[in-house]
């Protein structure tokens, strides 16, 4: 009889994935893509494909309900999963909900739940055609399937990036984790004295970022008008490091990233700072922000240049050059990634 045990931590989220599912192989036709992307690609027409994802938060792991509202969660939970979609340059256009949940929860907090997940559903235009409800003995379990289409010739993976691509993000990174920050803070303090009122002034845009995320429809939008289809892409749900890693791997090449191109909002700074946080670190590592993260033809940069957007962080370049980090000093530091790892204590 064999022992042999081995932690979960070990392996870390996606190593886990790839070893539960090596032996898995695709048997049927209409399966284009399976387990590796940010969604699954499967035959719709002679001219589009379906996309299907799946997440799940489960409470005390992905949520806190000390701070989080329920409407927030509902929201979260939807553009979460629409911005899987966006990742592989679709359109989500339905949505499964299934929740396990508590004795805890009168029927109010689930109502508040669900306005949450129709405002998003409003919002993103999806759909929401099925899903199930069970107990638990744990708290609240949210988990969401969504569908999405996209034309053939414009399907995005994380595997097509190539030598001499450049490396795009849009928005700007490190807000959600220097908000979560926050949040945390003023958790501890209410728990040492529930007298003292939550102080969130000041501190708007970046706690929204972590309670109420946006899937960044609008780029992939904004990319089809301006004729720019990626070479790879992925969101930014870990932390740019990882994400950049990820497409990296996926598409067999290195890459330069340049820590001065880094997009961070003024607010996100100013806070890290007072956290004896650096800010670019909480862009590489924090996570949640659910940006895009993409590369394109050198060709197509004067289609993209000037977007407010959008910001070139970087190349692609040869898988053997290696992957790196380009500091201010143009000191180049080897890219690891260091985001959250769920299976870690």
């Amino acid at each position: 009889m064999d022992n042999k045990r081995t932690e979960l931590d070990k392996l870390g989220e996606f190593g886990l994935i790839d070893h539960l599912t090596e032996k898995f192989k695709l048997k049927n036709k209409s399966s284009v893509l399976g387990v590796g992307d940010d969604a699954a690609i499967i035959e719709a027409n002679d001219k589009e494909y379906f996309l299907i994802s799946t997440d799940t938060l489960l409470e005390g792991i992905h949520f806190d309900l000390m701070y989080m509202p329920l409407k927030h969660l509902g929201y979260k939970a939807v553009a979460v999963n629409v911005s899987d979609i966006c990742a592989m340059n679709g359109k989500a256009e339905q949505i499964t909900v299934s929740i396990a949940v508590s004795n805890r929860f009168p029927v109010e907090a689930l109502e508040e739940l669900y306005d949450g997940i129709k405002v998003a559903c409003e919002n993103f235009q999806v759909d929401l055609v099925g899903g199930d409800t069970s107990s638990s003995l744990s708290g609240l379990a949210i988990s969401i399937t969504v569908v999405g289409r996209v034309e053939k010739d414009k399907v995005v993976k994380r595997s097509g990036a190539k030598e001499n691509d450049l490396v795009v993000v849009s928005g700007d990174l490190g807000g959600a984790y220097v908000g979560l920050q926050v949040l945390e803070r003023e958790k501890a303090v209410y728990k040492a004295n529930p007298d003292i009122q939550p102080d969130l002034s000041g501190h708007d845009y970046i706690v929204g970022r972590q309670l109420k995320p946006e899937a960044r429809v609008d780029i992939i939008k904004f990319l089809d008008e301006l004729g720019v289809v990626p070479t790879a892409m992925i969101d930014v749900s870990d932390g740019l490091a990882s994400e950049v890693l990820h497409i990296c791997k996926s598409s067999e090449v290195g890459c330069h990233i340049y820590d001065e191109k880094v997009p961070i909002d003024g607010a996100t700074s100013m806070t890290a700072i007072d956290f004896n946080l650096d800010p670019n670190t909480c862009a590489l590592n924090g996570g949640e922000d659910y940006e895009l993260l993409f590369t394109i033809d050198q060709k197509d940069y004067d289609k993209i240049k000037g977007n407010p957007h959008m910001t070139v962080i970087g190349h692609i370049t040869d898988k053997n050059d290696g992957r790196y980090y380009v500091d201010k000093n143009g000191s180049a530091i080897e890219l690891r990634a260091q985001g959250w790892n769920h299976f870690e204590d």
